[in-house]
Order: C-alpha cells, then sequence, then structure tokens
C-alpha cells in the first residue's frame, strides 16, 4: 500500500490540517449497503480515482468553539449534512482522545451533489485532514476504513489511480486497497455535465431503497463476474473488456433505483442522448463506452487518441454544459495551503 505522510500545524488554541483528494468513477458500483450504520458496502467495487475532480479541505480544531461549523463551497451546511460530518470527525476525536470542535471549509473544483462523486472525495479529505489534525498516525488501511463510515466511495478515493473496495462481514473487512498507480493505464474519462443541479435524494438514501427493487440481488450475483471481468482488463489493459463491463453495470445499476420504491430516475433527455451518441460512436469505430454514476451527468470512457474529438464532438451537443477531461490521478495528499 502507498504511503500516506501526515504533517499537521499545532499549537496550544489551534490545531490544523489540510488534505486534497480526488473524486473516483466507479466502473462497477457501489449501491446498496450489508450494514447500513457502517456504510458496509454489498458488493465488491472497482474505480478510477480521477486528476481533474478535486475537493481541498482544512480542518482546524480549536478549544474555544461550542460546535463544529462546516462550510461546503462557500455554503455553510446546516441540519443532517452538517451532522453528517460531524459525526464522522467523533470517529476521528475518540481515537485521539481530543474533544476540541472543528472549523472545516472545503471547496470542491466540479459541482457537487450532482453525480460526480463530490461526497467520495469530500470524506477521504476530511477523514485525512481530520487525522492529522488530531495527530493521528494511521495506515493507509486505517484511513480507508475511516472514510467509508463517512460515505462509502470515499474508502476508495484514499487511495490514487486503479482502486478495489471491499465489502465484508465486520468493520475491519470493509477497506479500499490500491491495484495499479495512476500510470499504469493512461484510460480517459470525458465528464460530460448536463445539470450542475443538486440531486433530489442524495446517495445515502438511495442506498436503502436499493433492496425494495426486485433486481438488486440479481445484480449483485452479476456484478461478482464483472469484477472478475474487471480485475483482468485491468491487467491486460484490455478497454473493450473494461468499457464493456462498466456500462453492464451502469445499466444494472440503475436498472434497480429505477424499480426500487419509490422509483429513482436520475436520468434527463440529455443524459439518454449522450448515451446514445456513444452508441453511435462505437458503430463509427470508435472506442467510447459510458458509465453513470447516481445522476444525470455522463462518463464517457476512451482512449488518449480519440478524447479531444469526442470531447469537441460532446461539447456542440444540445445542453452539454461542460465537459471535464480526466485521466488516473493521485490518492489523497497533506497539502500546506489551508482553505480560508
Amino acid at each position: 500500500m502507498e504511503e500516506i505522510r501526515v504533517h499537521p500545524r499545532s499549537s496550544a488554541s489551534e490545531r490544523r490540517a489540510t488534505a486534497e483528494a480526488g473524486a473516483n468513477i466507479a466502473l462497477t458500483k457501489y449501491w446498496g449497503n450489508a450494514d447500513a450504520d457502517l456504510r458496509i458496502p454489498a458488493n465488491d467495487s472497482v474505480s478510477i480515482t480521477l486528476d481533474r475532480t478535486r475537493t481541498v479541505t482544512t480542518v482546524a480544531l480549536r478549544p474555544d468553539l461550542p460546535e463544529d461549523e462546516v462550510t461546503v463551497d462557500g455554503r455553510p451546511l446546516t441540519g443532517p449534512a452538517r451532522e453528517r460530518a460531524s459525526r464522522h470527525l467523533d470517529l476521528l476525536r475518540e481515537r485521539a482522545g481530543i474533544s476540541w470542535r472543528a472549523r472545516v471549509v472545503s471547496r470542491n473544483n466540479f459541482p457537487a451533489g450532482a453525480g460526480i462523486a463530490a461526497s467520495a472525495s469530500g470524506f477521504a479529505a476530511l477523514t485525512l485532514a481530520g487525522a492529522a489534525a488530531l495527530g493521528l498516525d494511521l495506515s493507509p488501511r486505517d484511513l480507508s476504513l475511516l472514510a467509508r463510515r463517512g460515505s462509502g466511495s470515499a474508502a476508495r478515493s484514499v487511495f490514487g489511480g486503479f482502486v478495489l473496495l471491499h465489502t465484508g462481514a465486520r468493520d475491519e473487512d470493509a477497506f479500499a486497497e490500491p491495484l495499479y498507480g495512476p500510470d499504469w493505464w493512461d484510460v480517459r474519462d470525458l465528464i460530460v455535465i448536463v445539470s450542475r443541479a443538486e440531486k433530489a435524494v442524495p446517495s445515502s438514501e438511495g442506498h436503502h431503497l436499493a433492496p425494495t427493487s426486485a433486481l438488486h440481488r440479481a445484480r449483485l450475483a452479476r456484478v461478482t463476474e464483472l469484477n472478475r471481468q474487471l480485475l483482468d482488463a485491468l491487467a491486460r489493459r484490455d478497454f473493450t473488456a473494461l468499457g464493456q463491463a462498466a456500462e453492464e453495470d451502469a445499466l444494472l445499476m440503475h436498472a434497480v433505483m429505477m424499480t426500487s420504491r419509490p422509483s429513482l430516475i436520475y436520468w434527463l433527455p440529455e443524459t439518454l442522448a449522450v448515451i446514445r451518441r456513444v452508441q453511435a460512436w462505437r458503430e463509427e469505430g470508435f472506442p467510447a463506452y459510458f458509465t453513470i454514476d447516481a445522476g444525470p451527468n455522463v462518463h464517457i470512457l476512451t482512449l488518449p487518441a480519440f478524447a479531444d474529438r469526442l470531447q469537441a464532438d460532446l461539447r456542440a451537443m444540445p445542453g452539454v454544459q461542460d465537459v471535464i477531461s480526466c485521466r488516473p490521478g493521485p490518492g489523497a495528499s497533506i497539502i500546506p495551503n489551508p482553505v480560508e
């Protein structure tokens, strides 16, 4: 496992650290929990941590704060969102034996709450910054375990490159581990933004609905084989096999969402238009496959030689607001400059 070094700043009146983490795109998805309280995923999943969708978070612990204060992208969190972040910090404070409350400031360079895994990068960065500020000496595996308690997919964003998240019967068994570093394979992910709006039903609520779908167990049975195919495709750098497995699982996950009670339909007309464009490209001989997380925005997997051409075509499509071109990126790390 890769080493994560922490270098906090501390004084008698403040303990502070800043961390950066990348969002990840799941090639096989985490959808549904084996244990909702511990956020243990119902299945293993494989992902790519991305280089250009990043979250930077500063945690400043002070003895004079009456409660935690959390600001994300300039907006103070209140209610359940703030409580979720505060509970996560409690896990770290309990380990450190320190009760100081925290002022947390976090910024994303991509739309949050729109199905681009901001909770993954956000809780990975919060875990690392919080641990560093508290002076905790944690292994990468422990950081991954703790990040998972905030957001299941955050366990994967602790690491860079290609990552596997394990499910497990116990808390200590459900952790992520790096498969290959960012330089293993220059796969491109074109994130097609068709909406910046926060989704009405967040993923944390959608996970609870997954078992209400008659398709949930069938997908879990199938994803075991898809993971085997993905691991083989990564080892051999077989792009067609990787794309086919990722696309199939994305459709299976959204089928579960659409057949849950109540149903979750995250797609917009523009989402379907991008899907059809990808299918048309393949008929024309372009290597392109889509995958979609819990939201309307589409990730298109392709190879470097085709990325510029496909990106130009996407930008010309009605309803496409932006395209973010990503490649495999680094894992979470402590950085020197705080977010103010």
